[in-house]
């Protein structure tokens, strides 16, 4: 049987650290939600008390079907007990069912940086994961600068491990804080360290500074370790962690480990990885390992033919075991069987014959490559899948719309900004012309255009803007430059989706993306155009 390997996922704290995200609470449901469902083992919410969004995620936690929350903090205080340390106390009252605690593991640090003696640096790591495992039912130790610390005393960098495994750590991290240590130090120093901790109780904690965070987590595997914690596609402070996008499927197709994602969870990566970073507003890599645009591309000549023949001479694993597909950039060879898998994977119930297929693949390379992104819109993708096959009812038409921005001081002299839209649609024959005010113009045109249609489609009333991003696809052209926009509606119902809008102007983006969001609640609600 083969061994196991526990995948703790840091994307919520960790990739919060990342230059230019930043999570909100709602994020961080989504996203523990897609871990649990991916198969993930751990997944670390934040830091309860750290700051508003963790509060809120911690206040009302989502629920897991498989993966365990944990929450992540450090050591107690010197001079104080672990039972009334602040900082514990705050984490211990988020209730998760594991409690992670970060503490030093070098006798410089110790000394340096919290100015404790290398007795007191131990009793905090002992205290607090015994306080831990009187609120959790699982406590972690992270040794922080463990391998730089290594190097320097290793005698005292084992006593840290040890002093939290007797306290009843069930599992001790090793971190390479600063990202320096190489593969071959790691492999090294973990084999020494497994001599000593027992290697189904040890885990690595990588950061990517020299390239080499996945290289040093399988190096730390190798020598024993069977926990590995990273980011989605790599995400962390400065050069970021270790990408568990890329060891997910090299632990589980290249080493054949066994770990807690499934065949069928592995064939959706590939969209969870770009819908990830569609969601942050981040053009997806398209030469990421396995689940890149490029990973499996091959253009015209010798390597395009003779992958046509034999794929396995140019291809390191099958595309679809990730969800991702081959690309034969001058020829449609594998048109219609990827296709067919890109709407599996999106749950669309089509099957389109040949001559469609023809058809829909030409719509599809034409609007990606005017800039519509669809792995993190999918309500659109699934509204041009149905419409070019006939299936969308015509709800309504869009006569004119209209947007005013007004920047003025009031009588109070405050200065207020306010928009105005006006819009006008035709349903079943019959004009509608509504104004409405918003907070900014894209939700001015947001009301206008949904009181327009209410009289006809009093579903729409429950439904409401949740998200909204714009990403300018061509900065070369500054305020000229075609913009995308993204947007992420609701329900009454629960249900959340995107929608996509691509032009020159913003704001009619803006209503390109509005309109298929308005366009698929019809749908999915079945509402019935007039006269159908």
């Amino acid at each position: 049987m083969a061994e196991r390997i526990w995948l703790y996922d840091t994307t919520l704290r960790d990739g919060a650290q990342t230059q230019g995200v930043d999570f909100g609470a709602a994020d961080k449901l989504r996203i523990a939600k897609e871990l649990d469902d991916l198969g993930i083992d751990y997944i670390e919410g934040g830091w309860p008390g750290a700051n508003p969004t963790d509060e809120a995620f911690f206040a009302s936690p989502p629920t897991l079907r498989r993966a365990r929350l944990c929450a992540f903090g450090m050591t107690r205080r010197s001079g104080r007990s672990a039972a009334n340390d602040p900082g514990l106390v705050t984490l211990f009252q988020a209730r998760t069912p594991v409690i992670t605690l970060v503490g030093k593991s070098s006798a410089r640090q110790a000394e340096g940086a919290l100015g404790v003696t290398r007795e007191e640096n131990l009793a905090m790591i002992a205290d607090s994961i015994r306080e831990a495992l009187r609120h959790a039912e699982e406590a972690m130790f992270d040794a922080e600068h463990f391998f730089d610390g290594f190097k320097d005393d290793p005698g005292y960098a084992l006593a840290c491990l040890e002093a939290a495994l007797e306290a009843g750590a069930r599992w001790i991290v090793l971190c390479d804080t600063n990202g320096g240590t190489l593969p071959h130090e790691v492999e090294t120093i973990v084999a020494k360290v497994a001599q000593r901790i027992p290697g189904e109780r040890l885990g690595i904690h990588t950061h990517n500074d020299t390239e080499n965070a996945v290289a040093n987590s399988l190096a730390a595997v190798r020598a024993g370790a069977r926990q590995i914690q990273g980011t989605l596609n790599g995400l962390g402070e400065r050069c970021g962690n270790a990408n568990l996008v890329s060891l997910i499927p090299t632990l589980k197709l290249k080493l054949g480990y066994e770990i807690g994602v499934t065949d069928e969870a592995l064939r959706h990566l590939t969209h969870l990885s770009r819908t990830f970073d569609e969601r942050l507003n981040r053009t997806p890599n398209r030469h990421a390992a396995y689940v890149g645009a490029s990973a499996f591309a091959h253009k015209a000549g010798l390597h395009a033919s003779a992958v046509a023949k034999s794929p396995c001479f140019y291809e390191h694993i099958d595309p679809a075991l990730v969800g991702n597909s081959r690309d034969i950039l001058v020829s449609d060879q594998a048109g219609r069987s990827n296709l067919l898998f890109r709407f599996a994977e999106m749950g669309l119930d089509v099957d389109p014959d040949p001559e469609q297929t023809a058809e829909l693949l030409a719509v599809i390379k034409d609007r990606e490559a005017r800039g519509w992104a669809y792995d993190g819109a999918t309500a659109s993708f699934e509204l041009l899948v149905r419409s070019t096959l006939g299936q969308v009812p015509h709800y309504f038409d869009l006569v004119s719309f209209r947007v005013i921005d007004e920047r003025r001081f009031n009588a109070r002299g405050e200065l207020v900004t306010t928009s105005e839209a006006t819009i006008k649609v035709a349903v079943g024959g019959r004009n509608y012309y509504t104004v409405a005010d918003g907070n900014g113009p894209v939700n001015a045109l947001d009301h206008a255009l949904r009181q327009a249609l209410a009289e006809t489609y009093p579903t729409l009333e429950t439904m409401q803007l949740v998200d909204y991003k714009v990403r300018i696809l061509t900065p070369e052209k500054g305020t000229a430059a075609v913009t995308r926009v993204i947007i992420e509606s609701g329900d009454a119902e629960g249900r959340v989706w995107q929608t996509v809008g691509v032009s020159g102007n913003i704001i009619d983006a803006s209503y390109n993306a509005l309109h298929d969001a308005i366009i698929w609640k019809l749908y999915v609600d079945r509402a019935r155009a007039p006269g159908a």
